[in-house]
C-alpha cells in the first residue's frame, strides 16, 4: 500500500531551510510510521538501526497487531525537519522484509479539531440552574452591571479574560501568513494562558492589516476582556497599534512579541552574566534584528542599565548617519551605538560580550564568535531556525541559548506572558509600564538560584511552578502564593 499521511495529504517535507546534521531531532517533527513486516526476533533492532542510520531518534516501538505471517508495528521517531522525516520513511521502506503502510505526523494529529474549547463553570442540570445562569435570573445581573459597569469585572468572565489579537502578518518566524494560518498559533497561546496562569484567553484573528481597522475593532470588542495581548503583528505597524490602543483603552495592552520577549531575554542575560562574572552596565551587546522584538529588547536593556548596545539589520549596524531608515529604526539608531561603529554583523561582534539574535536563520557564522570578548554569550532566538547552529556555537561561546525546546536554555515567552497578565488582572491594572517589565525580568531571573545556575541552566523550565506566581507578584506588587507542588518539579503534564 502506498505511503499516506493521516494528518495531511502533503509531503512531510518542510519549506523551512534544512539544518546541518549537527542539529538534533525535534519532537516538533515527530512521526509514527506503521509498518507491516515479516515476523522476526531481530525486527525491532533492524528497524531501530534503520532509523538511527539516517540520524533519526526512535522514541517508541509498539506492536499493534500480530499474525502468523505478518506483524504490524508502530515506530515513533523524531526528525530534524520535514525533509529528514521523509528520509527516515524511505530508509524504513528500504529495509528488507518491511513495508511502510501509513505515516502519521504527530504534530498535525495534535491540532486536529483545534486545541481549545469552552466549558461551563456552573451546573446546568435543572430548571433552577437555568433560571439563575440564564433567563430570567441573568437579567438581574445585567441590570446590576448597567447600573455599575465596574461590576462586570467580578460578575463576568471579563475579570479573568484576555483577547489574543493578531492580523497574521508576522506569524512566528514564518512571515505574513494571514489570519487563518495564524489561528493555530493563537489557539496555542490561549492554551498556555490557561495552563500556566488559569486565564481564559480567546483567539481573535482579524481579516485586515490596516492599523485603523485593527484599532477600531479591538476598541469595539474590549468591553468583554480584562486585557489585550497583541500577537504576530508586523513592525512598524505594531508600534502604532499598541500605542494607540494603550491611549484609548482602560485595560492593559501588551504586545508579547515585543515585551514578553524582552522580559525573558533580560532575565536570561542577567543570569548568563552571573555565569561569566560580568555586569550588565559593563558589557557590549549586539542585537541582530531591528523589528518589534529587537526594539523592545534594546529599550528594556537600556532601562536596566546596559550602556553599550549595537543593532544590526539589513542596513548594517544602525547609526543616525544611515540615510533612508524608517522612523522606527531611526529612533532605534539614536538610542544605540554610542561610539558610531559601522559595518556588517561581523564588525559589530568584534569585542562584543553578548549576541542577541531576533532576526533570521544562519546570519551568524559560528567562526566569528572567537572574535568576541572572552566568555561570550550567544542568544540565537530566531524560530524555528536560529541565527547560528547552537551546537557549533557552543564550541566557542561560554553560554548559548535558543528559542527552541530541544536545546538547553530555551528563551520562551511562555515564561513571561502568563504571569504578566495574571499580575495585571489581579491588580486590575489599566496600563503596562517599564518598571513592571523590569520587575518581571528580575523576578524571572530570581527563579534560578545559585544552587541551580550553570551555563546550561540560566532560565527556569517553563514547567517550574514558581515562575508564573513570581512574575505575577512582580507585576501586581502582591506576595506570590505558595506553589502547589515542589519547585524542583519541572516535568510536563
Amino acid at each position: 500500500m502506498p505511503v499516506a499521511t493521516t494528518a495531511s495529504n502533503e509531503s512531510l517535507t518542510s519549506p523551512e531551510p534544512r539544518r546541518g546534521r549537527d542539529s538534533a531531532p525535534s519532537p516538533s517533527y515527530s512521526i509514527t510510521v506503521r509498518l507491516h513486516a515479516v515476523p522476526s526476533q531481530a525486527l525491532v533492532g533492524v528497524v531501530a538501526t534503520a532509523v538511527s542510520a539516517v540520524g533519526g531518534l526512535v522514541t517508541a516501538i509498539d506492536v499493534s497487531d500480530s499474525r502468523p505471517d505478518r506483524v504490524t508495528i508502530d515506530v515513533t521517531c523524531s526528525a530534524i525537519d520535514g525533509t529528514h522525516a521523509d528520509e527516515i520513511v524511505r530508509a524504513l521502506g528500504a529495509t528488507e522484509g518491511v513495508e511502510v503502510y501509513r505515516v502519521s505526523d504527530r504534530t498535525f494529529l495534535l491540532h486536529l479539531g483545534g486545541k481549545i474549547e469552552v466549558r461551563s463553570k456552573v451546573s446546568l442540570r435543572t430548571r433552577d440552574d437555568l433560571s439563575m445562569a440564564y433567563t430570567p435570573g441573568v437579567g438581574r445581573v445585567a441590570l446590576a452591571i448597567a447600573a455599575n459597569p465596574a461590576d462586570a469585572v467580578r460578575l463576568t468572565v471579563k475579570g479573568n479574560s484576555v483577547a489574543v489579537v493578531t492580523d497574521g502578518s508576522a506569524v512566528l518566524g514564518l512571515g505574513n501568513l494571514g489570519p487563518a494560518a495564524a489561528l493555530p498559533v493563537m489557539e496555542g497561546k490561549a492554551a498556555l494562558f490557561k495552563r500556566f496562569a488559569g486565564i481564559d484567553a480567546w483567539p481573535i484573528c482579524l481579516d485586515t492589516q490596516d492599523a485603523d481597522e485593527i484599532v477600531a475593532t479591538v476598541r469595539a470588542i474590549s468591553p468583554g476582556f480584562g486585557g489585550i495581548n497583541l500577537e504576530d503583528i508586523s513592525a512598524p505597524r505594531c508600534f502604532e497599534i499598541e500605542r494607540r490602543l494603550r491611549d484609548e483603552l482602560d485595560i492593559p495592552v501588551f504586545h508579547d512579541d515585543q515585551h514578553g520577549t524582552a522580559i525573558v531575554v533580560l532575565a536570561a542575560l542577567t543570569n548568563a552574566l552571573r555565569c561569566v562574572n560580568k555586569r550588565l552596565e559593563k558589557v557590549r551587546v549586539v542585537v541582530a534584528g531591528g523589528g518589534a522584538a529587537g526594539t523592545a529588547i534594546v529599550s528594556l536593556m537600556l532601562a536596566a542599565g546596559v550602556g553599550d548596545v549595537l543593532v544590526w539589520d539589513k542596513e548594517g549596524i544602525l547609526s543616525p548617519t544611515i540615510d533612508g531608515l524608517s522612523d522606527a529604526k531611526g529612533r532605534l539608531a539614536r538610542m544605540t551605538n554610542p561610539t558610531g561603529i559601522t559595518g556588517d554583523l561581523h564588525d559589530a561582534l568584534r569585542g562584543a560580550d553578548v549576541f542577541v539574535g531576533v532576526s533570521g536563520p544562519d546570519v551568524l557564522d559560528p567562526e566569528w564568535i572567537p572574535d568576541m570578548a572572552p566568555s561570550p554569550v550567544v542568544f540565537a532566538l530566531a524560530n524555528p531556525m536560529p541565527e547560528t547552529d547552537p551546537i557549533r556555537a557552543a564550541r566557542h561561546a561560554a553560554v548559548v541559548a535558543t528559542g527552541r525546546s530541544d536545546y538547553p536554555n530555551q528563551i520562551n515567552n511562555v515564561l513571561a506572558f502568563p504571569g504578566v497578565f495574571r499580575g495585571l488582572l489581579d491588580a486590575r491594572a489599566t496600563n503596562v509600564t517599564t518598571p513592571m517589565l523590569l520587575r518581571a525580568a528580575a523576578a524571572l531571573a530570581g527563579c534560578v538560584g545559585d544552587d541551580r545556575l550553570n551555563a546550561t541552566y540560566i532560565i527556569p523550565s517553563v514547567f517550574d511552578p514558581t515562575v508564573s506566581p513570581a512574575v505575577a507578584a512582580a507585576i501586581s506588587g502582591m506576595s506570590p502564593p505558595r506553589p502547589a507542588v515542589d519547585a524542583s518539579d519541572t516535568q510536563s503534564d
